[in-house]
């Protein structure tokens, strides 16, 4: 395969994991971080897990005792703890701690990887307009309907906030049928918010969404990129794969039920 000298050596190592873990929360902005030994604290009110879960910045050495810290400081600020942890080897201390203190691992997500070349190269249509700016055009995919409003509003408010992002859309017909945004920090191009209309799907708007990222990420010179995307997301998690994706790790948000 052409891209494999530009796509992220797996396993990612503890500088890299590190890196991705920043890069995702400068894309989701939450109003409010905290730093403390080996984790990110983002503190949110949003429908959107990853900028209210505290997550590990490497994938081993973490002291399972920072769990009932991480939690007394997010009950500090009025809200519930969550955690947002991969499943592997080096974080079962931390697995144990969270299940022991009534925590259940739900919403299982993959970190896939991947080059912004690959990326690229899966759509040969005209590629999606990319706004520095948060337009109406781009905003008005997520509050459509067949969208839970409340989530799609937290959505556009939290990416309008990031400086790092970019806003993609396609447009037909004067209405904005898909979107979806990159940010660009911490060496990566990180991939967000992907939506295309229900009554939409299936021809190839996301691969055209993709594309404009991909050309808005190589103009500034970046080569690796990343995303999230749940389990279950049958039909996502093909449409990456072709585009040059690999699971680099999965994860759960673990809450209290």
């Amino acid at each position: 395969m052409p891209f494999a000298t530009h796509t992220p050596h797996l396993p990612l190592q503890d500088n890299d994991i590190e890196s991705l873990e920043r890069a995702t929360l400068d894309a989701v902005a939450p109003p409010a971080t905290q730093e403390m030994e080996g984790w990110l604290l983002p503190f949110d009110n949003s429908t959107i897990g990853r900028a209210k879960s505290a997550v590990p910045l490497r994938h081993n050495r973490i002291d399972d005792r920072d769990i009932a810290t991480i939690e007394a400081l997010y009950a500090a600020r009025g809200l519930p703890a969550a955690y947002r942890v991969a499943d592997v080897t080096g974080l079962a201390a931390v697995h144990a701690e969270l299940t022991r203190r009534g925590y259940q691992a739900q919403q299982p997500t993959l970190v896939q990887v991947g080059s912004v070349q690959a990326m690229r190269a899966l759509c040969r249509d005209l590629p999606a307009r990319v706004s520095a700016s948060p337009e109406a055009a781009w905003s008005s995919v997520y509050l459509a309907e067949g969208f839970d409003p409340v989530d799609g509003a937290h959505r556009v408010q939290a990416l309008s906030r990031s400086p790092h992002i970019v806003y993609a859309s396609v447009e037909e017909d004067g209405q904005s049928v898909a979107a979806g945004t990159a940010a660009f920090s911490q060496g990566w191009c990180s991939i967000h918010g992907m939506r295309t209309l229900p009554a939409h799907r299936g021809r190839g708007l996301a691969a055209r969404v993709l594309a404009g990222l991909a050309d808005a990420a190589t103009a500034r010179t970046l080569e690796r990129v990343f995303l999230q995307v749940e389990e279950g997301n049958a039909p996502a998690i093909a449409l990456y794969g072709r585009a040059g994706f690999t699971t680099a790790w999965r994860y759960h948000y673990w809450r209290k039920p």
